[in-house]
């Protein structure tokens, strides 16, 4: 039994799996910055920082099994396009949603969607994860055969995408242009699936992808939020001049 499940996940330990595993895990962690800061803005949703915090933690348990069902199913959804499509259709529609709908915290200059109970997110959260996925696994199996290399880096992946996650959620209140520069991060992801559908071999490489990206983010890090003095505090100074 267990050789059966040994060969299915193509369990061959050899002096080679430590540095694909690193490479695998390495990938994961580039290619989730744009993940990260898209689920982070969807966690603001949430009013109250424990629920957001909360709905990260859930979501992305549910999009931990949604991924290892990929993975493992990776050959199969493979051979039918409309999942990319599908993929990429959803991501596109979070970009446009996000740059079409007006702000609903003026404060922290958040755009919609809010959510009105944590289950509301969870499921926006896990979904997201998984049209991101569909890039990501294609890259990772493409590194190695062996799906239990590949389940491994997923594993981590998730982990470090849920602490990356958190720490874009502060930065977002703190980085005036960091949500933005996310979702059009979103788009590239989202127009690279679809490219793959409508023809392959117009699909941008890696490289250029992680550079872009990059770029984006930097821009993204380039502003910080102005945070007014509350005018109590302005009175006292003035008071003590």
């Amino acid at each position: 039994m267990l050789d059966k499940i040994f060969d299915y996940l193509h369990f061959h330990f050899s002096v080679e799996a430590p540095i694909v595993l690193l490479i695998l895990v390495f990938l994961e962690a580039v290619l989730s910055a744009d993940n990260a800061i898209a689920l982070a803005a969807i966690a603001q949703g949430l009013e109250d920082k424990k629920l957001e915090r909360q709905a990260l933690n859930f979501g992305l348990v549910v999009a931990y099994v949604l991924r290892i069902t990929l993975i493992l199913t990776a050959t199969w959804v493979q051979d039918f396009w409309q999942f990319e499509l599908l993929g990429a259709a959803y991501l596109l529609w979070l970009v446009f949603q996000h740059f079409t709908s007006q702000e609903t915290d003026e404060e922290n200059h958040h755009h919609g969607p809010r959510f009105n109970s944590l289950w509301q997110a969870i499921p926006v959260i896990a979904f997201t994860d998984l049209a991101f996925s569909l890039d990501s696994v294609t890259t990772a199996i493409a590194v190695s055969q062996e799906r239990w290399l590949v389940l491994t880096g997923a594993t981590i992946g998730i982990i470090t995408l849920r602490f990356m996650a958190e720490l874009f959620i502060r930065w977002l209140d703190e980085f005036a242009n960091l949500e933005d520069a996310g979702y059009i991060t979103v788009a590239f992801v989202g127009l690279r699936l679809l490219l793959k559908v409508v023809n392959d071999s117009l699909v941008p490489p890696e490289w250029l992808m992680i550079t872009a990206i990059g770029l984006i983010l930097a821009w993204g890090f380039s502003k910080r939020t102005e945070i007014e003095a509350p005018q109590e505090l302005t009175e006292k100074s003035e008071v003590r001049k």
